[in-house]
């Protein structure tokens, strides 16, 4: 039995992944949709295998009673490479 739960914890530690979530935040003049896309544009020129994006926030400046800029808080997540 303590063989049988040895493979099983290997197994478990194999297949586990570690990921990480970096906190940025983006703007664009064009809408939320493109701040994100700016903040993983952002995100991929130092991390590899970004597998999600979470808004978790919006905001949007205004000027003149318009729309200005709009803004978001990313939360970006990525699986940390085994050396």
């Amino acid at each position: 039995m303590a063989a049988h739960l040895s493979r099983w914890a290997e197994r478990e530690e194999a297949e586990m992944a570690v990921v990480k979530v970096i906190e940025l935040l983006a703007e664009s003049e064009q809408s939320w949709e493109d701040a994100a896309r700016q903040a993983v544009a952002e995100a991929t020129k130092s991390v590899r295998g970004i597998s999600s994006v979470y808004i978790s926030e919006f905001q949007a400046t205004v000027e003149n009673d318009k729309v200005k800029n709009f803004r978001i808080n990313a939360k970006i997540s990525f699986v940390l490479e085994r050396s």
